[in-house]
């Protein structure tokens, strides 16, 4: 069973901007090769940090307000939401130890 949690349109506020909790949300699509490149590495850190990160994947296709409200240009883009507030964002493919090091600065 995957750690991240499906993001809709309808469960993102509840899930990440009123979690209370710091969020790593994955903007993805299905036709996008890079995103499904990294798509592991989101999974292994999901686990990893279980209890102090809470991760999401918004599929840009399916949820397109959200992807709207936070002006996903390209994808995959990858997003800290602490306290409710977008504080960093990360465009591109990296390595599991970019993206961590792209998250360890907010947990």
């Amino acid at each position: 069973m995957s750690a991240e949690i499906e993001l809709t349109d309808d469960n993102f506020k509840e899930e990440i901007l009123e979690s209370g909790q710091t969020c790593l949300v994955d903007f993805w699509a299905e036709w996008c090769g890079p995103c499904r490149m990294i798509a592991p590495a989101i999974d292994e850190i999901a686990s990893e940090y279980t209890g102090r990160l809470k991760v999401g994947k918004v599929n840009v296709d399916e949820a397109s307000q959200v992807a709207s409200d936070y002006g996903v240009m390209s994808i995959p883009m990858l997003a800290i939401f602490k306290n409710g507030e977008l504080v960093d964002k990360m465009v591109g493919a990296a390595p599991k130890a970019g993206i961590e090091d792209f998250v360890k600065k907010f947990i």
